[in-house]
């Protein structure tokens, strides 16, 4: 035989070695799938809809002719489902989403937005039996909704510990996206501990599962078969998935189980502040050597912060003996936190450590309302690049601020542009000294240093907001 076939032959077993040795490595879910797709339930609701308003999941919307013609019928059928058949009169509209079996006498879980406002949640197992579900409770800030169904000795999934999942890990997703029950997708843990707006108090868990309208409330699992989440948003720009999809972790979901099967409702840890990350600039502003913890940038009045003795400008780095690295980590830790519990905070202020306590609160219903509008006298533009001038008594009134500060009419290019100050701001601090009003504001500029990064607090359309400025 030439060597030449040889060689040709030698290389083809090589690479169907490899190739073998890569497929034995992708994990099998077959058995994961038939262990725990009992436990996993299709959930619709019907909720009552006024006139012009639609239900349902956002769904796409593609133009006509750019899909085949059975996606583009799924589609249609799926938004008919969603709307409630597209009457513009006051209807039920339908709502599809997914859930979970976690006790034998019918303990069931999914997404507070999959089951709010209903006037009826369906509940179907896998085989075939419907239930009316009983809300049992459901707890918007952490989108967690425990119900109960009528039934005894069903099938349950077993809870994982979301803690010990590490990111590159492979999970699985049953669920029902667009109303297909029992669909199993996976993927793999791409971070850990993200926020997202309008959830503070959960640390979510970042997957590239991919997960669809209907998939919201269906379980996470891990390798071992456990549920370490539930699948709740996702980000898109289209609707659809786009390889970022989100889950609350277990740890956070039981928390809330346990409250709400006790009283009917769950609470949480509050500790009354405002707050912001730390950027390079600002921790180079406060004297820090690296960005860490969380700057506050406002005191809730009445609020436990505020009689531990916590002030503007302090940066928390620790609570209860845990580190924050990111100011997104303090809500999820005091929010689990028992009301009246005694906690601990380790801040920096002015560069010097110190150690606080305080008693944990009950964070309000409501968020406490903050509050921006004619204008009497102006300070000339400054080396800030920026014209200023006093707040007006209705001005105070509207924007909630009584005292202090300073209304940004004006902003020129430079150093303020820069650092991001906009019209409309109002000044309240630079570099840890109050502005009371613009003698103090005019006196302050006068006095800053150039080529060093200069904190400035500003209040912007009821949020305060620390920014950096570094004049040149």
């Amino acid at each position: 035989m030439p060597n030449r076939v040889r060689l040709w032959i030698f290389s083809l077993f090589l690479l169907n070695f490899f190739s073998l040795q890569a497929w034995a490595q992708l994990p099998d879910f077959t058995d994961m799938v038939k262990a725990n797709g009992g436990a996993v339930v299709n959930i619709s609701t019907m909720q009552k809809v006024p006139a012009g308003i639609e239900g349902g999941a956002e769904i796409p919307q593609f133009p006509e002719g750019t899909m085949p013609p059975e996606l583009e019928e799924l589609f249609r059928r799926f938004n008919e489902q969603q709307q409630g058949g597209g009457d513009s009169s006051p209807h039920e509209a339908r709502s599809l989403g997914s859930g979970f079996i976690i006790s034998a006498d019918g303990y069931v879980l999914t997404n507070h937005h999959v089951v709010k406002d209903a006037t009826e949640i369906l509940v179907k197992l896998t085989d075939r039996r419907e239930f009316v579900a009983k809300l049992i409770g459901s707890d918007a800030r952490t989108d967690v909704a425990v119900l109960k169904i009528e039934a005894r000795d069903l099938p349950v999934v077993t809870i994982g510990a979301p803690d010990k999942l590490q990111v590159g890990e492979w999970v699985l997703a049953i669920g029902s996206p667009f109303g297909f029950e029992q669909s199993v997708t996976a993927g793999i843990v791409s971070a850990k501990g993200r926020s997202l707006p309008g959830g503070n108090y959960v640390p979510f868990i970042q997957t590239d599962v991919a997960i669809n309208p209907g998939n919201s409330g269906g379980p996470l699992f891990n390798m071992d078969g456990k549920v370490v989440g539930i699948n709740s948003q996702i980000y898109s720009r289209t609707g659809g998935f786009m390889g970022l999809s989100f889950a609350i972790p277990m740890d956070v979901v039981m928390n809330i189980v346990d409250q709400i099967k006790a009283k009917g409702k769950a609470s949480h840890g509050w500790l009354g502040v405002q707050i912001q990350d730390v950027t390079r600039e600002l921790a180079e502003s406060f004297g820090m050597k690296k960005p860490q913890g969380a700057l506050v940038a406002k005191i809730i009045s009445g609020g436990p912060a505020e009689a531990a003795g916590v002030q503007i400008g302090d940066i928390i780095t620790e609570f209860n003996g845990q580190l924050i690295d990111h100011s997104a980590d303090l809500p999820p830790m005091v929010g689990v936190t028992p009301i009246n519990d005694s906690a601990t905070l380790k801040i920096i202020r002015q560069g010097e450590p110190r150690t606080l306590h305080f008693n944990v609160g009950l964070l309000p219903d409501e968020d406490n309302p903050l509050a921006s509008a004619k204008t009497p006298n102006k300070s000339p533009e400054n080396q800030l690049g920026i014209t200023v001038s006093e707040l007006t008594p209705d001005q105070r009134q509207l924007l909630q601020i009584p005292k202090n500060g300073v209304l940004v009419q004006e902003v020129s290019k430079g150093a303020s542009r820069d650092a991001g100050i906009q019209r409309g701001d109002v000044i309240l601090r630079i570099q840890n000294t109050v502005v009371r009003d613009l003698s103090d504001f005019d006196k302050l500029v006068k006095k800053l240093p150039t080529g060093v990064s200069i904190a400035v607090l500003i209040q912007r359309q009821g949020n305060p907001v620390f920014l950096a400025l570094k004049l040149k």
